[in-house]
């Protein structure tokens, strides 16, 4: 079995071009994969597969082997790969995920894909809340889009314990399901600077979605413009939030190496 091994941003993920669908035990292969000592490494497992509503199929599994519904780095390196290998020639893709179709648009330099951005659809905004963990109060929006977020406003996200306040904020019992964490501190009314606790993964260095939530809750409530650049671990997000309702994100990605799975 033949693998790519992708990042945006740092944000690493293992691609499988699966043209019968998923392989059986996809779970436990993301497990396996993706650690980083026994496996490839990478914080989950892609597969490329058919759709029959849209140009391609994205299913992700988190590096704990849970299913994922949608991946922003994660979807502009699908991009890239089926791109750059030929199997598509558009330049505008429509990519079915978890957490509906999303489009995709390519920016090609010297014949292979440099920067994608991509549609993030409409985000779900909900009412801040104030969540004690361990005798600290942490205030959070929570978003959804095509996933769910909880956007933690902070003064520095330097200081911000992130190994020790996200797992327990992914899984607070005030909140319904299991969420991804950021912690975000607005730079000005342009620039957000973020960490982020993803779901099923831990703290990565980026997220799109996430870098996505972020504006979303930020600008809903005056804090930021609806345009802002989010400065992440690895790098820099650009985010937009149109009139149409709909998130816009643009960002790299980038091939790191292809290899074949032992048996």
């Amino acid at each position: 079995m033949n693998f790519t091994k992708m990042h945006g941003l740092g944000n690493d993920y293992i691609f499988l071009y699966c043209p019968q669908g998923e392989p059986e035990g996809a779970e436990e292969l993301a497990r396996q994969l993706s650690h980083r000592h026994t496996g490839v490494g990478g914080d989950g497992l892609i597969c490329i597969c058919p759709s029959e509503t849209a140009d391609f199929r994205m299913a992700m599994f988190n590096a704990d082997g849970s299913r994922g519904t949608m991946c922003g780095n994660g979807i502009r390196c699908l991009g890239k790969y089926v791109y750059d290998r030929k199997l598509t020639t558009k330049t505008c893709l429509t990519v079915e995920t978890g957490g509906g179709v999303r489009t995709v648009d390519l920016q090609v330099e010297g014949g292979t894909v440099a920067e994608v951005t991509v549609d993030m659809g409409v985000p779900q905004v909900g009412k801040p809340m104030a969540l004690q963990v361990e005798g600290i109060q942490v205030e959070g929006t929570p978003v959804w889009m095509g996933n769910p977020h909880l956007v933690c406003l902070v003064e520095d996200v330097a200081a911000v314990d992130v190994t020790r306040l996200g797992p327990q904020l992914e899984y607070h019992p005030k909140l319904f399901q299991q969420v991804n964490v950021e912690f975000v501190a607005p730079q000005d009314r342009g620039r957000i600077a973020m960490r982020v606790w993803e779901r099923g993964s831990g703290e990565t260095m980026a997220c799109g979605t996430g870098a996505s939530a972020a504006l979303a809750a930020l600008a809903s409530s005056g804090v930021t413009e609806r345009r802002a650049v989010v400065s992440l671990p690895g790098g820099e997000l650009s985010i937009s939030w149109g009139e149409d309702g709909h998130v816009h994100m643009t960002g790299p990605a980038v091939t790191v190496f292809d290899g074949e799975l032992a048996h």
